[in-house]
């Protein structure tokens, strides 16, 4: 998926208030509790997922198996303290030995598996989007005299969309290069005030508790201050410079390849069985945060509570700094499935998918075998019933599968839908929570995120809940019990991705037109069961 760019939006407009009044930023309302998508909105006042609730439903009673849920991501921080207990272990491979134990053509995949990564233990972290890529496909055609009109018209189109695509991103890059410096010397004022070194957290309390005359140290306050209201820190803000200049470095650079790396035979989708046991990669920052909605540990007084009861999180990592590759997307979820997975969560997606049909087959082998795919619909603002959006439940040459859930994200107040969401009356299913998710971080850390990356998981963790209390539910059952017990809006809200406010009914923005709801879930599955017991 892009950088997310709602934040992206918020930091410019941040840079804007701090050039016109740099001693007077207004502070904007402050945002929920840390945990507020697990709340209920008739108890608690917000639009969570009433998983409170559920769990006082099922009170005295324990869960009758453990899930498996594949997380095919960027990348996982296993040794997290939030996750002991928690990582999918394959008990048939032997750590370390350099053999494939378990003849399943994987080496040493103790915890799963690395599809971006090579024999040598290197790994792919930057790759380039897949209009770069088509951009180098077909300027090789034109090279090598193979193109025809077709294809040559097609380049000229695709190297319009691409020029006018590192403008943009040129333009970011300059914006947020004047804001930086101001920001990081903040910062820097900030902890030699408060005799912190670089890299210590300080809290909103901290900066609030600040008295001091020196005007500079009150700018630097107010600066933090406002970041702080809106779930950024500085370091948030520098890794998001260092994210937009990567893009034009790598993702938006036709002639960057990294796949020698991984070292497989690019165009043979037969060729399954490549990459490295490095569930975590140089960057587990987005698989950890995904992971973490799921499956931390709950009730354990550290960090947060995940949604699963007795979960096992199998970490695929497919998904680099760029566009993730159809190839290695079909062999991630054929991989989890075969293993075991019985829910995939898949926060990741593109805008062209050159070799769908072979991610379509791997979407049909798990449907075929019992195993829920819950994808996030996607940070762009955009109606996917027209833009196009990769992976998709869409099977050429054939009908839909039957164990997808396309997820939107959702805010806690009345606004509903996330400004950044993508939505579709036809193509996203729910939409779940997905502004302000506290989550864990890498290096036991933890920290607020959002986009439909989060919202997809914790579809993914009410998925795996039911599966554990009730576990003769079929994938099939899930999601239609998901969709069914969704709590419906009528209300009229912000169109996401408007610049003008327009107004639209949030029953429009999906199928359902709802907000995916635990505890309707955890009672309609209770009737399912009875229903089926007579």
């Amino acid at each position: 998926m892009r950088p997310r760019l709602a934040r992206l939006g918020l930091l410019l407009a941040f840079g804007f208030a701090l050039t016109a009044a740099p001693a007077a930023l207004a502070q904007p309302a402050a945002g929920p509790s840390n945990d507020w998508y697990l709340d209920d909105h008739e108890a608690d006042g917000v639009h969570g997922l009433s998983v409170h609730r559920a769990y006082e439903a099922l009170e005295g009673r324990t869960p009758a198996r453990t899930v498996v849920v594949a997380v095919i991501d960027g990348g996982v921080d296993i040794e997290h303290e939030d996750f002991e207990g928690q990582i999918w272990t394959n008990e048939d491979e032997v750590p370390g030995n350099g053999v494939d134990d378990d003849g399943n053509g994987y080496v040493d995949d103790v915890h799963g598996w690395n599809f971006i990564g090579g024999a040598d233990g290197r790994n792919v972290q930057y790759d380039t989007l897949e209009l770069a890529r088509e951009v180098a496909r077909l300027r090789a055609e034109v090279a090598a005299g193979t193109a025809d009109a077709a294809a040559q018209a097609r380049l000229a189109e695709l190297e319009a969309e691409l020029a006018t695509e590192r403008m943009e991103y040129e333009g970011y890059v300059a914006q947020l290069a004047g804001i930086n410096p101001l920001v990081q010397r903040a910062d820097a004022l900030v902890r030699a005030h408060l005799g912190l070194g670089e890299g210590e957290p300080y809290t909103t309390e901290d900066l609030e508790a600040i008295q001091t005359t020196d005007p500079d140290l009150l700018q630097a306050v107010d600066i933090l201050l406002y970041l702080a209201a809106n779930g950024i820190t500085a370091a948030d803000l520098a890794d998001q410079l260092e994210s937009l200049q990567g893009r034009l470095d790598y993702g938006l650079n036709p002639d960057f390849d990294p796949r020698d790396i991984v070292g497989d035979d690019y165009d043979d989708p037969e060729d399954r069985f490549y990459g490295n046991p490095d569930v975590a990669g140089p960057d587990p920052s987005h698989g950890t945060a995904v992971a973490g909605v799921i499956a931390a540990v709950r009730g354990n007084g550290v960090g947060i509570d995940g949604i699963a009861p007795r979960v096992l999180i199998m970490p695929v990592r497919t998904v680099p700094d760029g566009d993730e590759r159809d190839k290695d997307v079909a062999n991630a979820i054929r991989y989890a499935v075969d293993n075991g997975a019985d829910v995939i969560n898949m926060s990741f997606g593109k805008g062209y998918s050159p070799q769908k049909p072979w991610v379509d087959e791997a979407v049909r082998y798990a449907e075929e075998r019992g195993v829920l795919l819950v994808h996030a619909a996607g940070n762009d603002g955009a109606d996917i019933d027209v833009e196009p959006n990769f992976p998709s439940r869409l099977i050429e040459g054939g009908p839909e599968v039957t164990n997808w859930i396309e997820v939107g994200a959702s805010r806690w107040d009345a606004a509903l839908a996330a400004g950044f969401s993508n939505y579709g009356r036809t193509r996203v299913d729910v939409f779940a929570p997905g502004e302000r998710i506290y989550s864990l971080a890498p290096g036991d850390g933890y920290g607020a995120a959002d986009g439909t990356s989060l919202a997809a998981p914790l579809v993914s963790g009410v998925a795996a809940l039911l599966l554990a209390y009730y576990p003769d539910l079929t994938p099939a059952d899930v999601r239609e019990i998901i969709l069914d017990s969704v709590v419906r809006h009528d209300a009229q809200v912000p169109r996401p991705g408007s610049e003008t406010g327009e107004q639209v009914a949030f029953g429009t923005l999906s199928v359902t037109g709802g907000v995916v709801n635990a505890l309707s879930a955890v009672e309609m599955a209770e009737e399912h069961v009875h229903a089926g017991s007579h």
